[in-house]
């Protein structure tokens, strides 16, 4: 494979698999862990910025209580997992803590990139600590999951990661180098394939089972995870992770497997949106609102003039211009009675009416498809990194 050049992709995820992280015998692997985390530093110097999707809690609770290799009723699995993270999280946060980065833990569930509130309220979290400067590191939630534990992956799980905050490329680093023909432990003929341009039926046919007794992910999980991250524009990389300072190998030509993204996945996601035949509301907007949405922007609640339907926190809701025709579509971020009360006030005074901190935006633009300058037709408006 050719040298790819990590510095160049503006946001990744890194996904590690609990191989590497945690060795059965003696627990976390300290060293591994430091080079991997001088990697990510370099990265962050160049102004990239990194996420981290961290498996190994039960596996290093599991070797902290002494429970060996049998096979764990779930209550120990979760006492495992409450043990391992604490220290996976004190891991990571010493390690950053070296090169002057605060790390931030977020766990999750698949089950909160799957439903909209709790999406929303995830992205939200994840998106505030990076524009912070602070490293997500982001693990399932095993303490309280149940069926997760039993068929969770953190592949899967990276992929909805990276597609939640807009990542361009996902590297999953594991105890593979890359994806084969055939499981090449089991086939002395199996070909290595450097380069995946669509994941197609064929592709997922050469999967193979998880390798390790810690690991619950083969390849499998790994193309599933190619085909969320692929879809939404992300570029991904399967790695091997079994050597020191695998981010830097990958840029020195180590083998790996690229698989290339979608070449139109942005309008997909949009078309999703504007595709609700029926909003659950409507918000009237004024004239300096709809300029800010036209350049790009989120549209904040200074800018709305009226509030109508009974529509829950991540709904479709049609955003209606002062001519009264709808400028657009989008994934409204407060629940209807909440969004009533702020409508026109400033951000500032949001706390002050609602009595919690609440989003900046009503609709962000990550979120919005405006319409076409003429009737019956949506486009995808041009994004930037301001808010109205």
């Amino acid at each position: 494979m050719n040298r790819i050049s990590l510095s160049s992709y503006r946001r990744i995820t890194v996904k590690i698999g609990s191989a590497l992280l945690v060795d059965r015998a003696t627990g976390l692997k300290r060293a591994w862990l430091s080079a991997l985390v001088d990697d990510m530093a370099r990265l962050s110097a160049a102004g990239t910025e990194v996420l981290v999707v961290s498996s190994g809690a039960i596996a290093l609770g599991r070797t902290i209580l002494g429970l060996g290799r049998r096979t764990m009723p779930l209550e120990e699995s979760q006492a495992a997992a409450s043990v391992g993270q604490i220290a996976l999280a004190g891991a990571w946060a010493g390690e950053l803590g070296r090169h002057g980065l605060t790390s931030g833990q977020v766990l999750v569930t698949l089950g909160d990139t799957e439903e909209r509130r709790r999406y929303l309220n995830v992205r939200a979290t994840i998106s505030t600590l990076l524009k912070m400067g602070a490293v997500p590191v982001i693990n399932e939630n095993d303490t309280v999951a149940t069926t997760e534990i039993r068929y969770g992956d953190n592949d899967r799980l990276a992929a909805r990661v990276a597609t939640m905050v807009s990542c361009d490329l996902l590297v999953l680093l594991s105890d593979v180098d890359g994806l084969y023909t055939a499981p090449p432990e089991r086939d002395a003929n199996a070909l290595f394939i450097p380069v995946v341009d669509t994941i197609t039926p064929e592709i997922m046919a050469m999967a193979g089972d998880a390798s390790s007794e810690l690991s619950r992910g083969g390849m499998r999980t790994k193309l599933d995870a190619g085909r969320i991250a692929t879809g939404a524009g992300a570029a991904m990389i399967i790695a091997s992770g079994k050597e020191m300072n695998p981010l830097s190998a990958i840029e020195r030509g180590a083998r790996a497997t690229l698989f290339r993204p979608s070449p139109t996945p942005v309008r997909a996601y949009k078309t999703w949106i504007a595709g609700q035949l029926e909003p659950a509301g409507r918000i009237g907007v004024d004239d300096g609102a709809l300029k800010a949405l036209r350049s790009g922007k989120s549209l904040l609640p200074a800018g709305v003039k009226s509030v109508s339907g009974a529509f829950s926190r991540g709904d479709t809701v049609a955003i209606i211009g002062p001519d009264g025709q709808e400028a657009g579509r989008g994934l409204v971020a407060y629940d209807a009675a909440d969004a009533v009360k702020i409508a026109g006030l400033k951000t500032s005074d949001i706390a002050d009416v609602l009595g919690y901190e609440a989003r900046a935006a009503m609709v962000h633009r990550d979120d919005l498809v405006l319409s076409a300058r003429h009737p019956g037709k949506r486009e995808v408006e041009g994004q930037n990194a301001q808010d109205a």
